[in-house]
Parts: C-alpha cells; structure tokens; sequence
C-alpha cells in the first residue's frame, strides 16, 4: 500500500505540467490500484528469495553467463544518457522473471516494491528545489519560510533519468536473485577468484540465517500459544524474551559450529559439491539480444 502511495504521489509530480489533468490524475489513480493489488494478491505466506530462486525455470541457465551479462547490462544502463534502456531493461527483466521463468507476478512485484519505495522517496527530493516564487510547473508554499517548493521541467527531466537508472539496475539484481540459488553465486564468486575467507562466511551466513529464522518463528509461535501478544504489555515482554533467547541461542550455535569444525581440523575452504550448467546456444542468443538492445537504446537521442 506504501509503495502504490508513493507511485501516486511520485507520478503526479513528475508528470505534471506534461500531461493534461484530465489524464494525469486517473493515469496515477490507475497505477497505484495496479500495484496495490498485484502485491496483494496471492498467498498470505511469504517466500523466500532462495525459494523463488530455486522455483525458477532460469535456475537451470548458466549462473556465470548470468551473472556477467546482467553485470553488463547494469554498466549499459547506468552510463546511458537516456531514459530508454532503463525502461527498456525494467520491462525485460520483469518478462524474463514472470513469463519465462515462471515466477508469479504477485511475488515479483513484492521483491521490487522495497527498492521502488525507496526509490520513489529519493525521487520526490529529487523532484522539489526551493525557489523564491512560483516558477515551476507545481508550487507548494510554505508561508513559515516565505518560499516555494517548486517542480520544474529540469528536475522532471533529471529525476526521470536517475529513476530510469535505478530501476534498470534493481531490475537486473532482482532477476539474478530471484532466478540464482545462493550456492550458485558463491560458485561463481569462487571462480573470479574471491578470497576464500569471504566465501566461507557467505556459506555459513547463509546457512545460519534459515536456522535463525526457523528458531525464531517456533519461539513466536509458542509464546502466541502462551498468550504473549494478547495486549500491547505482553507483546513488548514477550518479543523482548524472543530476541533476548534468540541472541542466547545463536551465539550457541555459533561456539558448537565453531567446536564441530575445529575437531575436523577445518583449516581450509568449505568445499561443496557443484555442477555447473554448460552455457547453451539459445541462452547465449538471448543474452546477446538483450545487449545489444541495451547498447543501441544507450546511444539514442533524448
């Protein structure tokens, strides 16, 4: 509901001055109820982005011919000095997730909509310049100060450009995290050479963040059980039991972690067994296709 608010809210601004009314306020109307109920339809549990990774038909492609060409994309995205490719990678991306790979709309929608509301918060402070009178296609005054907080067609323009930016790029992230396991970008962090250090503790971070999360909805749920949330007093003690016992409980883990290692005589990296996927012709076509897309939308005239 936030994020369909903040669209409203952002569209308005950005568009207005370049749009009739008559269409502006039923288009932001339009594409805040769009968002509002995609992002709540669907199944009341939330998935994690591991899960959807792993349901996903693209898990099977390449995870380092992924990996370089959505890095590339990024690069082309963000040194174009249009709002083309951005767009362009927005609308690519969300069909490589949703159409090809399967995932449902509803929980691509929910992985983006963190990042866009951030996005569209830093977009409206990018959007008003305070100025000494009413010279922008939106004024707000602010009688305290004495000044306006105006919306000109030079911030419309820039704001549009850096917004295109950031959801190009977000874009790619979130295909590469919805569409690879996390073993399977360790493994290729593993064959550009990253320190092995930085690679064990990815692993173990991983793995102790499903136990920690497991732990911490079982003690949630036996202190629902227990009553614990039945008022606002209860439910400030019993989340305050929770943490406190979950904070306990982890550095637990961590010291019998440490022990079961130790007697192993664990001085080298944590290996695991992989078997990377070979990169077929289709899928290094359909990489190709979306760079050069990328590459000649970067070099089109505003």
């Amino acid at each position: 509901m936030i994020t369909a608010i903040l669209t409203m809210v952002f569209s308005w601004c950005l568009f207005s001055g370049q749009l009739p009314d008559s269409l502006l306020v039923p288009l932001c109307v339009l594409l805040g109820v769009l968002i509002a109920f995609v992002s709540r339809y669907g199944h009341s549990q939330s998935l994690s982005v591991d899960v959807l990774a792993q349901m996903s038909r693209l898990r099977t492609v390449n995870p380092m011919l992924k990996f370089w060409i959505l890095f590339i994309l990024m690069i082309v995205c963000i040194a174009s000095a249009n709002v083309y490719t951005g767009l362009f990678l927005l609308v690519a991306m969300l069909v490589m997730a949703v159409f090809v790979g399967g995932l449902p709309l509803s929980r691509y929608i929910r992985v983006l909509a963190l990042p866009v509301s951030f996005l569209m918060i830093g977009g409206l402070a990018l959007l008003f310049e305070i100025s000494p009178s009413s010279m922008g296609v939106l004024n707000i005054p602010v009688p305290v100060f004495g000044f306006w907080l105006s919306v000109s067609a030079e911030t419309q323009a820039r704001t549009a450009l850096v917004v295109a930016h950031a959801l190009g790029a977000v874009s790619c992230l979130c295909l590469i995290s919805l569409s690879t396991p996390m073993p399977d970008i360790i493994s290729v962090l593993r064959r550009m050479r990253c320190p092995s250090v930085v690679i064990d503790l990815m692993y173990l971070i991983y793995r102790y963040i499903f136990i920690l999360l497991t732990l911490h909805r079982e003690m949630r749920v036996a202190a629902q059980s227990r009553l614990g949330f039945r008022s606002y007093r209860t439910s400030l003690r019993a989340t305050g039991m929770i943490y406190s016992n979950l904070l306990a409980r982890s550095y637990q883990f961590a010291s019998k972690n440490y022990d079961a290692m130790e007697s192993r005589c664990c001085d080298t990296g944590i290996r695991f067994l992989e078997r990377p996927n070979r990169i077929s012709l289709t899928h290094a076509m359909v990489a190709a296709a979306l760079l050069a897309a990328a590459l000649v939308l970067c070099f089109l005239p505003l």
